[in-house]
């Protein structure tokens, strides 16, 4: 059984085990051989090298000292871009323009991102940005172009949205997926790429932009959450 998301195991063998071999029953001193094989396998410098690295999201901030703030971000847009195509189309689109500026940045760690453990706001290594309108300091876009694995998409929702207060707060999403993902009756191969689809809440009264994902389509990952 794998101990965290991502762990590689191997399926247990009984190749080549006669009868014999199966029904004995594992010793003392079987014991402390095996041991023994494991520390060889596994030594200890290796385990403090895995945990050396630890999953925990941190948000910074530019106007909260070391990070923190007792009062919440008062916010009425929140636009996230999720994704390297949803992030590039944010970058050519809307942040091309001196009407933005960076005000925070997400560190994290897992086994497709790595920033460093600076307490900059601006790390050269972030692929998680905060901009906010100059004209309207309540509008912020989140350019998130960085992996968030499964077991950091809560803790990063919880710190994200921890930091801005939830009346009147329209947050919108923007994310990618192949074609080939998509599900309909038609084949996909005639179907003008790249289209546009939207799901909303029942507390979203505006008009959408672009039709309806129609079932039984989904979304996943950080978008989904």
């Amino acid at each position: 059984m794998a101990t965290f998301f991502g762990e590689v195991v191997v399926a247990p063998s009984r190749a080549g085990l006669d009868e014999e071999e199966e029904a004995r029953e594992e010793t003392p001193e079987d014991r402390e051989i095996r041991r023994e094989l494991e520390k060889k396998r596994y030594p200890q410098s290796s385990r403090a090298v895995v945990r050396f690295f630890p999953r925990e999201i941190d948000v910074l901030w530019a106007w909260k000292s070391g990070g923190r703030a007792e009062e919440p971000l008062v916010c009425s847009r929140f636009i996230v871009a999720i994704g390297r195509n949803a992030a590039a189309f944010l970058s050519s689109f809307i942040l091309d323009s001196v009407c933005w500026e960076v005000v925070g940045v997400v560190k994290l760690w897992n086994e497709w991102c790595r920033t460093s453990s600076t307490t900059n706001v601006l790390p050269t290594d972030s692929f998680c940005l905060f901009y906010r309108l100059i004209s309207d300091p309540t509008v912020l876009l989140c350019q998130c172009s960085c992996y968030v694995a499964e077991d950091q998409q809560f803790q990063w929702l919880e710190k994200v949205f921890g930091s801005m207060q939830k009346k009147d707060l329209q947050v919108t999403i923007l994310s990618t997926c192949p074609v080939a993902d998509y599900k309909t009756q038609e084949s996909t191969l005639t179907l003008a790429s790249p289209f546009l689809k939207a799901l909303k809440t029942k507390e979203f009264q505006d008009q959408v932009c672009c039709p309806l994902l129609e079932q039984p389509n989904i979304v996943r990952d950080l978008p989904a959450a």
